[in-house]
């Protein structure tokens, strides 16, 4: 069965997309970016501060889905710059300390709102 997931932990989607679908035991995130749920603000100038507002972000919808960051397979990150790489595993690490999930990470030429970083995932309801 498929249900759209939908917190008010996260940044509600600025398009016409979900936070994120859970099927079966499943759950696809959208890809999160560094804005203050409360606020609809981009938090943080550098790639480290917006990291970490994008992993609360994250695990707030993976949460939503009846999943954790103990049961992410698989992360999408994109980057606007490649420079930023170190600073972002640097903070992204801190999040997935046991579990290290397959991870995809790229440099794309923009992000919506301008932000340097934006990470989505796949989890595993257990």
């Amino acid at each position: 069965m498929l249900e759209t997931i939908h917190t008010n932990d996260a940044p509600a989607a600025i398009g016409p997309y979900s936070q994120a679908k859970k099927f079966d035991n499943l759950v696809f995130t959208s890809g999160q970016i560094p804005v203050d749920p409360k606020t609809g603000d981009v938090v943080g100038e550098n790639v480290t501060d917006q990291a970490h507002q994008v992993m609360k972000n994250l695990k707030a919808v993976v949460e939503a889905g009846g999943a954790s960051f103990d049961t992410v397979v698989k992360t999408m990150c994109f980057l606007t710059d490649m420079a930023d790489f170190a600073a972002f595993n640097s903070v992204y690490e801190q999040y997935f300390t046991d579990n290290k999930p397959a991870r995809s990470c790229v440099a794309v030429r923009e992000l919506p709102k301008g932000v340097l970083c934006e990470v989505e995932a796949i989890a595993l309801v257990k």
